[in-house]
């Protein structure tokens, strides 16, 4: 019995997890803070910041709150989330993991031969 609640709680974690990503994806939060959250030129990296946090920042910009000329943006993409979507898109974005690898570029580019300097 422990088993098979352990595995509904897995699934719907995994399940919850999906959802977020393809919110994220979806409302395009992708191509300012990043595939993985990591943050991107200006904008913040919302990776691995603490679950609390995020969710607070969230209801501010749902409030119309923004903490610079930039954030304003955020409001029309938080608002459009629904209560219950704001404390899962938080608790996603906490545990996000990039999923490449750090050494990428070492991988896919090789410079010799190139005419680069």
């Amino acid at each position: 019995m422990k088993l098979i609640t352990l595995l509904l709680m897995v699934t719907l974690l995994y399940a919850s997890n999906s959802d977020m990503e393809q919110l994220y994806l979806k409302n395009a939060c992708n191509s300012c803070h990043g595939m993985y959250g990591e943050g991107m030129g200006a904008s913040p990296r919302l990776q691995g910041v603490k679950e609390y946090i995020l969710l607070r920042r969230l209801k501010d910009l749902q409030q119309g709150k923004a903490r610079s000329a930039n954030g304003t943006i955020m409001i029309s993409f938080a608002k459009v989330l629904d209560e219950n979507q704001t404390i899962e898109m938080a608790k996603y974005l906490s545990n996000l993991k990039t999923l490449i690898p750090d050494d990428r570029y070492d991988i896919e580019y090789e410079p010799a031969g190139d005419g680069g300097s």
